[in-house]
């Protein structure tokens, strides 16, 4: 039952003075709030190195650089952000504990902001990698990094938002990581390829942008990223098919509706010439239904499936043309930059 006593407190705005029990509640509730945040620090800190990155620049000269890493494996694997380490194929790796570890870069992916260093360290420390699908808004999260090469540095808030978007660029190519994590916990330059974690010290993000005052973004931990990671530390690259379509999500029309049981499709907005999508005889105004005989209600769906394994492999495409549910087959390309 509810504490009658405690709310009228509150209500009142009274001072602590004479109340006892409203100190004691909130002195709990620190309490409560440090033990996650320390418990985080003492899990995490030992597995954040600080990485020093060296460049060459024109003229022959070497710029040095600086972020963050998570160790994943005791035998040295390193997630950081691909900017962090752009440019640079070594670098060192320092520790709370004194190790100065040099490390190569094994793995990019710069359209996940993504990287896999690997140091020479045989018994490091490894991070647990947690979930960011579970995530709720308010939850709180607790930032590790080295910021503006303040080693172990530790900043909490909570996630003020979900979903977010974060547009990356290789090349020509540009693609929008989805479901980015936006939090309040003060990031700042050096934070870059840290860890983001859940209360109980499991890392859902890597730190990737600083947007804003109070504004962070961390591209999440998954499955999606699992499998980018685990690719970057076995093949150093992520394979991507591609369709070579633009599009955006659009609503059925009711005759579609009634014969699919769906409500929304992809409408092809712009097919790029002598692409897989072109060969295959898409073209503007078609509403995509599925691909692989798996339904795509967005652009992202879409960019989910276009994974190595679809890389000219026949697949069928479901779609709205006309007044007429068609299907058509294209053979995804790789996407190369």
């Amino acid at each position: 039952m509810t504490d009658l006593r405690f709310i009228d407190a509150l209500l009142s705005g009274g001072g602590h003075e004479g109340n006892g029990e409203l100190a004691t509640a909130e002195r709990e509730a620190l309490d409560a709030y440090s033990t996650v945040v320390t418990g985080v620090a003492e899990r995490l800190i030992p597995s954040v190195a600080s990485l020093k990155v060296t460049r060459r620049v024109p003229g022959g000269r070497r710029a040095e650089g600086a972020g963050s890493a998570v160790v994943v494996t005791p035998d040295g694997f390193l997630i950081t952000s691909n900017h962090v380490v752009e440019g640079g194929e070594a670098g060192s790796a320092s520790f709370v504990d004194g190790r100065e570890l040099d490390y190569e870069v094994v793995g990019r992916d710069p359209l996940s902001d993504l990287a896999v260093v690997r140091a020479g360290g045989s018994d490091l420390e490894p991070a647990e990698l947690g979930d960011a699908d579970v995530l709720r808004v308010g939850q709180l999260v607790v930032a590790v990094g080295n910021p503006l090469g303040f080693a172990g540095s530790v900043t909490a808030g909570v996630v003020s938002a979900l979903g977010r978007s974060l547009p990356t660029r290789a090349g020509s190519t540009t693609r929008i990581v989805e479901n980015v994590i936006q939090t309040d916990a003060a990031l700042n330059p050096g934070n870059s390829g840290g860890a983001l974690s859940d209360g109980v010290g499991r890392v859902v993000g890597i730190n990737t942008a600083v947007a804003g005052i109070g504004l962070g973004l961390a591209v999440p931990i998954n499955a999606a990223t699992r499998r980018i990671v685990a690719a970057l530390m076995t093949e150093g690259q992520f394979r991507r098919a591609y369709l070579g379509i633009a599009g955006g999500p659009r609503p059925l029309p009711p005759v579609a509706a009634r014969e699919t049981g769906r409500e929304v499709g992809v409408e092809v907005v712009q097919v790029v010439e002598r692409s897989p999508a072109a060969r295959a005889g898409l073209r503007g105004e078609d509403l995509i239904l599925d691909v692989d005989d798996r339904p795509v209600e967005g652009v992202g769906d879409l960019q989910r499936m276009m994974t190595g394994e679809l890389i000219g492999r026949t697949v069928p495409v479901r779609l709205f043309r006309e007044g007429q549910v068609i299907t058509v087959t294209v053979t995804p390309a790789e996407l190369t930059g």
